[in-house]
């Protein structure tokens, strides 16, 4: 989920809630749902209102307090995400216990917070509350702690692990005899290519030998591994198999997957992972391929309980593995799992080609092939052109696409820059516009020009540490676009905006968030925006005709970009009324092309979710953006389902990962693993361009998730937190959301100049100037 929304819902238009309280109740109300009651307690927490707070709290307790009690009583760790309404009362009644403590907090109360929020922890371990603008749900326990330490004034500021947490790797008793496992030789491929595939093994025993342990078919050898005896004796294997996934403890992972009670597909996805993470890459790519080949219909659910397929997952897993490492000397042909209606579980399609691994021979390991050079192809001829302005799509002949500037291709190498000072947040009032901060009143913009680079890690500046400013770092890195978001005040920053182009040369995709969060539509947060709505359809469309009136002529202009995740909800229904949602943001778009004809118009959309729905009704949209979060293969089968189901250029709106990994890895080697997961995706992105032969050719680029650490996001601005409130596909298992930066801020003393360089800059700095 984007920073974007929130920061400029927040400071720009005023707290989500704020709207007035309701009269008090009559005897004669019907009892408000506790939902209702926490909803009513944050909007006078936005108002400072704690008598409106207290009575709220009363009447929650009053008639749900019992109920939540027994809920309590009845969990031992945090319920499953499908089980969350499940538990919404007990959740409920700890967030508005919250509310009040820290609005007691806030109002320098403090013996009375800290005694009620220590109640919370004691009686509500495990309440969750949701929050969406982030969307995600906090531990209502984790944070009263984080406020209590808050008061006492226990604020580290930078706990990343420094030292090597121990990790284990698994151990083969029974590793396979074969690297690459020839299925034909076991089975037979059945109905290759249709609904109906299906691999039928004819020699069960052999394929489990070539296999090895742990691996469908063969469901004994992990038992006779003496590893797994040690394991089991240990008291390693303790706890569900979601506690392992994210474990420096390899080994005692692979034995808990292994007799995890998920599907086989779900099984083999992570047991891959395990191995991959081992550095066992020729298991790892066997455990994928077995996925394929004998469970391609797989389906799961992620985090918010949307359908994932793990094979389709599995096939890009094992391109991205032969293409970094070239040293495996493997190729992978054929492969393809294209699923019908992903987005409706109950009626999803699966059509299945397992492709084909093998091992190149001696005579065909070239020193292209050692590099791993993609093979090139010739565009064609142009077929179709968005429009005739200064920036514009082509198509070509060969299905390819390209961004075209001042008739010249362009790639976008795009960055979310949203520079946050340590101590700052949009939660309560205090961030301040990067446009205008000027902290030491010099009178010069802080972070764009003044920042200084840390290079020996001591939170000083030396003699040797020149001022350089971010843009100046990000013109050496090889950036050429930024993403922001139209709100009226960016109007007064024409100016600097107009110089920052003048000097760097940065191209601006200008987005509107088109009602999400409520922006521009009228509508209240609580309401939300009902794109079905003339009232609200006509205050967006006055709300684009701003932003473009007002820039439409400046140089530094790319394109336009509409909405931000808006197919997810929060405050707007785009999540339950697609078709509207669509239709209207092609009336926008059209509107937009009358007024401007020179610069394209794009979406902003949560991956592919009703992707289907775009391709038919917005066809006057130029190209399909997306923010995106997979994992370090890349993006998956996103370009190929968007060159099928909306027939436009793509790009990736948002990409990134943590450089903090949890306890699974030293912060060393979790800015490693965020430097590999960037690479993976910038080569995704790359290789799906135009020109290169084995991708889908409609890549035109994408932007970094993000520059700079914010510290701001998972509770305490002043407190650089390492808490994993949600699972993500990342190295460490979880989102971390405060350390996705290019960049971080060093202890935060030096906020908001001083940048500590990470490993991810250096290796853009190849990839993007090569």
């Amino acid at each position: 989920m984007s920073a974007y929304a929130i920061i400029f819902a927040l400071l720009f238009l005023g707290a989500p809630y704020a709207q007035a309280l309701p009269a008090a109740s009559g005897s004669a109300q019907l009892v408000r749902s506790s939902s209702e009651i926490v909803r009513l307690a944050w909007v006078a927490s936005n108002q400072g209102d704690l008598k409106a707070i207290s009575v709220l709290v009363d009447e929650i307790l009053k008639e749900y307090e019992g109920t939540a009690k027994v809920l309590a009583s009845q969990l031992s760790r945090f319920p499953p995400r499908d089980k969350f309404h499940d538990y919404q009362v007990m959740s409920d009644v700890a967030t508005a216990l919250f509310i009040k403590a820290e609005t007691l907090m806030h109002q320098g109360k403090s013996n009375e917070a800290k005694a009620l929020f220590k109640n919370i922890i004691a009686q509500y371990p495990w309440a969750q509350s949701f929050d969406p603008s982030r969307g995600t749900y906090w531990s209502v326990a984790e944070k009263s702690q984080s406020s209590i330490d808050v008061i006492e004034g226990r604020t580290p500021s930078n706990p990343a692990p420094v030292t090597k947490a121990p990790k284990t790797k698994p151990v083969l008793k029974f590793p396979g005899n074969e690297e690459v496992v020839d299925w034909a030789k076991y089975g037979k491929f059945l109905n290759a290519g249709t609904k109906d595939y299906h691999y039928q093994i004819t020699d069960q025993a052999g394929l489990s030998a070539a296999l090895g342990e742990g691996l469908y078919p063969n469901l004994q050898d992990v038992y006779k591994d003496p590893g797994f005896k040690i394991a089991l004796k240990e008291g390693r294997l303790k706890g569900s198999h979601w506690d392992f996934v994210a474990t420096p403890d390899l080994q005692a992972a692979f034995y808990k997957w292994f007799q995890a009670t998920e599907s086989w597909g779900v099984r083999l996805f992570y047991i891959g992972e395990i191995f991959e993470k081992a550095g066992m890459l020729p298991q790892a790519i066997k455990a994928y391929d077995d996925l394929i080949v004998n469970f391609p219909t797989t389906i799961a659910w992620t985090y918010w309980q949307t359908p994932w397929y793990p094979a389709q997952a599995a096939v890009y897993k094992i391109q991205y593995l032969i293409r970094i490492h070239p040293e495996l000397h493997m190729e992978f042909k054929g492969a393809k799992i294209h699923i019908e209606n992903p987005d409706d579980p109950k009626h999803y399609v699966a059509y299945t080609t397992p492709g084909k691994i093998r091992k190149l021979n001696f005579l065909e390991i070239t020193e292209e092939e050692l590099k791993w050079q993609p093979k090139m192809m010739p565009l064609g001829k142009p077929i179709y052109y968005s429009g005739q302005g200064q920036v514009r799509f082509v198509k070509y002949d060969s299905g390819h696409w390209q961004l075209l500037v001042d008739n010249k291709p362009f790639l976008i190498k795009g960055m979310s820059y949203m520079p946050t000072k340590v101590g700052q947040s949009p939660d309560d009032g205090t961030l301040v516009d990067w446009m205008k901060e000027d902290d030491n009143h010099d009178g010069i913009i802080d972070a764009p020009y003044e920042a200084w680079v840390d290079k020996y890690g001591d939170n000083k500046r030396h003699s040797d540490e020149p001022v350089v400013g971010d843009f100046a770092l990000m013109k050496e890195m090889g950036v050429n676009t930024l993403r922001m978001y139209y709100q009226p005040s960016i109007i007064s920053d024409k100016a600097f905006m107009e110089n920052m182009y003048k000097n760097f040369g940065f191209k601006v995709a200008m987005g509107n968030f088109l009602g999400k969060y409520a922006i521009g539509s009228g509508a209240s947060w609580s309401e939300g925006t009902d794109y079905a709505n003339p009232v609200h359809r006509k205050n967006l469309l006055d709300y684009v005709r701003q932003m473009v009136l007002a820039f439409k002529d400046e140089p530094y202009i790319l394109m336009w970009v509409l909405g931000n995740e808006n197919n997810y909800g929060v405050a707007s229904n785009a999540d339950k009324k697609p078709v509207a949602y669509y239709q209207f943001v092609n009336e926008a778009a059209k509107m937009i092309k009358s007024i401007d004809p020179n610069h394209p118009v794009a979406i902003c959309n949560g991956d592919t979710l009703f992707l289907d729905k775009f391709g038919k009704y917005a066809p006057d949209v130029d190209a399909y953006g997306a923010n995106v979060y997979r994992g370090d293969y890349g993006f998956g089968s996103f370009w190929e389902d968007v060159a099928q189901l909306a027939d436009k250029p793509a790009f990736i709106t948002e990409y990134g990962a943590p450089a903090y990994g949890g306890l699974s890895m030293s912060y060393q080697e979790a800015q490693q693993a965020q430097s590999d997961y960037h690479k993976g995706n910038w080569l995704d992105i790359l290789y799906n361009s135009d020109g290169y032969q084995d991708g889908s050719g409609n890549s035109v680029g994408g932007f970094v998730f993000e520059w700079l650490d914010e510290w701001w996001k998972d509770y305490s601005p002043s407190i650089h937190d390492t808490k994993a409130d949600a699972i993500g596909p990342f190295p460490g298992g979880y989102y971390f959301e405060e350390w996705f930066g290019l960049f971080g801020q060093g202890d935060g003393s030096k906020s908001p100049y001083l940048r500590e360089g990470r490993k991810v800059y250096y290796t853009y700095k190849e990839l993007w100037n090569s």
